[in-house]
């Protein structure tokens, strides 16, 4: 399997601007520049912004198949990511999830968690420090 996304730019790096689009059209020459990505107030996106929504779909597609496989079916997660960039570097990805699953408790939850944090596809194409906490709904 093959994804394939593509990215145009024309200008300078401070006043230039370019256009994401993916393969599946739900980005079609959506904005990204300088602006969208080191300033606030602008509209459009950022490397980093898709980066931290890739890797929360990824982690907690991750966590329901964790789920389903011990018989679970969530009646929702949510995730929030943090990426973090100091500099021209990211440093770390904070994932926080909130489930509600019945027929499990915190602790085992929580272990869930975990096992998906290192090891959903996109947590493994990175080399930063990843980490998470989970929160379960009653």
């Amino acid at each position: 399997m093959k994804r394939i996304t593509t990215a145009n730019w024309q200008g300078s790096l401070k006043e230039g601007k370019g256009s994401l689009s993916t393969q599946s059209k739900i980005l079609d020459k959506t904005n990204y520049s300088f602006k969208t990505r080191f300033e606030e107030g602008e509209k459009g996106t950022n490397p980093e912004e898709l980066l931290a929504a890739a890797h929360a779909g990824c982690f907690t597609m991750s966590v329901a198949s964790i789920l389903d496989k011990k018989g679970l079916t969530p009646d929702k997660l949510d995730t929030k990511a943090i990426l973090t960039l100091k500099g021209l570097d990211i440093t770390d990805i904070h994932l926080s999830i909130t489930g509600a699953v019945k027929g499990i408790d915190a602790d085992a939850f929580a272990v869930i968690v975990k096992d998906a944090e290192g090891n959903c596809i996109i947590s493994k194409a990175l080399k930063v420090t990843i980490t998470s906490e989970s929160h379960l709904d009653a």
